[in-house]
């Protein structure tokens, strides 16, 4: 083998990609060659250069800046410095996607307080139709079907879901979490309710104004989906509800659990003006 061939050895090695098979040919054949430690030498200062060397600045020249936005384009725009060669360099400025995303969340933070309020007005209002109606100041009764309790039950029985419902649009309204549990049962409660009011309308068995008190319903029914399908607000707890997680784990005794993985080991790198040093004093 010749010179060449173990110059490439001795390079992979300065790169610590050398084969440990061939170190103790390659170390007796530099121990032996003048021109390959010379080589050898030279090798290992241009590396040690390299891996210390000083990136140099990056700087941008005045046509590129020339043909930046302004600030009213994107908002954002990098602040200017000169050097003492006379050409600019850029520093970092406010991205203009953070102010936006701001904008963003502040509008839908107003957005979400609107809604609570208008909800909580609607909870008081509903809240008060229901007591009325317990306390026997209604102006009207509305009837869907005669059970065997009497008209009278019936009608404390929607009292009492009026009541309820309203109680549930304010305890929405002043909670920050969203109120997605809640959603199955007024779905239901509505859906129940228009199909059975569109009855009695067709056949004439309800006032115009009792129709109209059911709109406080549907429209709180409409907010509390809204505010479900929103975006977490800020200062909200996360939700766990759409993190994967296992519903069951099947264990099984006859199978052995795999071995744990071995742990890393850190190899030190030998610095390679050391393995120089060494061949100039065997020299």
């Amino acid at each position: 083998m010749g010179c060449e061939h173990f110059r490439e050895a001795l390079s992979a090695r300065l790169d610590g990609e050398d084969d440990p098979a061939e170190r103790a040919a390659t170390d007796a054949h530099l121990a032996g060659c003048a021109a390959c430690r010379q080589w050898f030498d030279a090798a290992a200062a241009v590396t040690r250069l390299v891996r210390t060397a000083v990136i140099p600045e990056i700087r941008v020249s005045d046509d590129v800046l020339a043909a930046a936005p302004g600030p009213g384009a994107g908002g954002g725009r990098s602040s200017e410095r000169s050097d003492d060669d006379g050409r600019r360099r850029l520093r970092p400025g406010p991205r203009a996607s953070g102010a936006s995303a701001g904008e963003q969340s502040r509008g839908r933070h107003r957005l979400v307080t609107a809604l609570r309020v208008a909800l909580g007005v609607l909870g008081v209002v509903q809240f008060l139709l229901g007591a009325a109606q317990i306390g026997g100041f209604a102006a009207a009764q509305h009837l869907h079907t005669s059970g065997v309790g009497g008209p009278n039950h019936l009608w404390h029985e929607s009292a009492a879901w009026n009541v309820a419902v309203g109680a549930g649009f304010a305890w929405i309204a002043l909670r920050r979490t969203r109120a997605s549990g809640i959603i199955p049962t007024l779905t239901a409660f509505v859906g129940a309710l228009t199909l059975l009011t569109a009855s009695d309308v067709i056949a004439g068995r309800v006032d115009v104004d009792r129709v109209l008190s059911h709109a406080f319903i549907v429209a709180g029914y409409v907010i509390v989906v809204v505010l479900s399908r929103t975006a977490r607000e800020p200062g909200e707890p996360p939700s766990d509800q759409h993190k994967p997680r296992p519903a069951w784990r099947a264990v099984f005794d006859d199978v052995a659990e795999s071995p744990p993985r071995p742990p890393l080991r850190l190899v030190r790198e030998r610095p390679a003006q050391a393995r120089a040093g060494s061949w100039r004093r065997a020299a």
